[in-house]
């Protein structure tokens, strides 16, 4: 699978996704910064990469049809997140890709106190208990 991650990830995130041997590119190495919503989603189209990202336009069907991508995350990070947030949601999204295939799909990944989703993969990768969200357009998607 290939993906390509936004300008809002970081470059750790590109390195968490390439240390799980996808082929991973990110719109800021690719020189895109700051291109347009549009440009970028057409890019992802033209190469074959699910775009990962925490731009919120890219989590509305009605702009971009998911069936028409090779998959859209869009990451949701709680009201003050930390860093390790962020990486726990990349963290998620590598889980959810070993068991589902994403491929015309938009998902929402987020981490959430009010679900009661356990996953325990993401407690061994994080090495301490949490409860996590993924939705999925779709169907849901249990982990």
């Amino acid at each position: 699978m290939k993906i390509k991650l936004d300008e809002n990830l970081s470059k750790e995130a590109l390195e968490i996704f390439r240390q799980a041997e996808y082929d991973t590119e990110s719109v800021f190495s690719q020189g895109m910064a700051g291109s347009p919503d549009r440009k970028i989603i057409s890019v992802c189209q033209f190469e074959k990469r699910c775009l990962v990202t925490l731009d919120l336009d890219f989590a509305n069907p009605f702009l971009f049809p998911p069936d028409q991508y090779s998959g859209i995350a869009v990451f949701r990070l709680p009201p003050r997140p930390s860093y390790s947030d962020l990486l726990v949601l990349c963290r998620t999204l590598l889980v959810a890709l070993g068991e589902k295939d994403i491929n015309g799909k938009l998902w929402i990944i987020q981490k959430s106190e009010s679900e009661n989703i356990n996953l325990k993969t993401i407690s061994r990768l994080c090495k301490k208990k949490m409860k996590v969200a993924m939705k999925d357009l779709n169907y849901p998607i249990r982990l």
